[in-house]
């Protein structure tokens, strides 16, 4: 008689899922320069393969994913990239562009793992360039949401709350009388009810215009954000890196905004000795730089991508860690002061500020440092767009980025 034996279901790599390595090497992939020289940044390094080789040859191994004959082989090695682990980290980079989460990068040292790039014999891994994909970039917000809003026990979110009703279809107030406009979703039994106390005239109840009474809905509105992010040297400075934390806390952003505020827009400002904006496809790869920090100029730049969109609110969520130390003059010369306050850089920036607030725009500030002069600073911004201002570190900012960002008041309009 024929026996079937059954043993333990031993998971190997081949089965190992690329979201679930994408979680792994998510840090390595947004970093901003840290781990490499945090005295001497280059804003312009762009990851090669053999960054994501290294980044994926580490998740494997802190995961305990590797044998051990493997990895005592690599580590013996000459190149650990021709030993079995070398092909095996191969392969994945090979799978994750397969399943959509890289692709070559653009120029003359583009190259794609699939055919070839930084993994023939001529190629140089260290010179090959990658990018993030769409399906990347959404997949890495879609993680940073759900770890921090799961964190604050709050794992769904809806359309904005406002301080403002109207009639609609789901209730949530009191109903109110009918006004030109209004849509009619009537609220039945408060409108015969205010007719009955007229009476019956011949068994018949008579309905008048001011019986009329309507449910009210909360008012769903747009908005239009400016996240500004500070790439300045002091970013990766101190000990720890802010910028990644930041760069997290952004596409997690671009993420709840897309998929649950359809009617929302968001954009994306660097500031350093000047500012720029950038699409979302480049904030993954946005890197520090030995720069200042010119948030006037930051600032005005956000007004101009605001004064554009026509929404309900428009705000600016600026993350920063440190004070305004550059200021563009008019003829397009930076001035910079990195000791304390300057009078004439504080002076423009506030400038810049007053104008905000004359144009409506909020301004909500998440500082990454807690020196005193800079909490003056911060606390003044705020006090003058009537904005917020949160005082966090670059494990705590995304929590507070993401709540503020659902918070309204209320308010009953007739």
């Amino acid at each position: 008689m024929a026996t079937t034996r059954y043993s333990k279901y031993e998971p190997t790599l081949e089965d190992l899922d690329m979201a679930d390595l994408m979680r792994m090497i998510q840090d390595r992939v947004l970093e901003s320069g840290f781990d490499r020289n945090p005295w001497d940044p280059d804003p312009d390094y762009r990851q090669t393969m053999q960054d994501l080789y290294d980044a994926i040859a580490e998740a494997l191994i802190n995961h305990d994913l590797v044998p051990e004959a493997a990895l005592e082989s690599a580590m013996n090695a000459d190149d650990w990239m021709d030993s079995e682990l070398g092909r095996t980290v191969r392969e994945l980079a090979q799978r994750l562009e397969r399943e959509g989460y890289l692709k070559p990068g653009d120029g003359e040292d583009g190259g794609s793992p699939s055919s070839g790039g930084g993994s023939g014999p001529g190629a140089d891994p260290g010179s090959v360039r990658f990018e993030l994909t769409n399906k990347a970039i959404d997949f890495l917000g879609y993680r940073t949401l759900r770890d921090v809003l799961g964190a604050a026990g709050q794992s769904s979110v809806g359309a904005h709350e406002t301080n403002l009703q109207s009639t609609g279809v789901e209730t949530s107030g009191e109903s109110k009388p009918y006004e030109f406009g209004d849509t009619l979703n009537l609220d039945v039994a408060e409108t015969f009810k205010r007719a009955a106390r007229r009476g019956f005239e011949d068994g018949r109840l008579e309905l008048e215009y001011d019986d009329l009474q309507v449910v009210q809905a909360e008012y769903a509105s747009s908005a239009a954000t400016v996240v500004m992010l500070d790439c300045s040297h002091s970013m990766i400075l101190y000990g720890e890196d802010r910028f990644t934390p930041a760069k997290q806390v952004a596409l997690a952003l671009a993420h709840l905004i897309r998929t649950q505020y359809r009617g929302d827009t968001i954009r994306f400002v660097l500031f350093h000795n000047s500012a720029e904006e950038i699409p979302l496809t480049r904030l993954a790869t946005a890197q520090v730089g030995p720069y200042h920090t010119n948030t006037a100029e930051g600032l005005r730049l956000a007004q101009k991508i605001l004064r554009h969109q026509n929404k309900d609110m428009k705000q600016i969520v600026m993350i920063t860690d440190g004070k305004p130390s550059a200021i563009t003059l008019p003829g397009g010369r930076v001035y910079k002061n990195a000791y304390g306050l300057d009078p004439m850089v504080l002076g423009e920036t506030l400038r810049e500020v007053g104008n905000c607030r004359r144009h409506g725009i909020q301004v909500n500030t998440f500082m990454l440092a807690r020196d005193p002069e800079l909490i003056a600073f911060v606390q003044r911004v705020s006090a003058m767009t009537r904005g917020k201002a949160y005082f966090t570190t670059p494990h705590t900012i995304g929590r507070y980025v993401l709540q503020d960002f659902q918070k309204r008041r209320t308010k009953t309009v007739n």
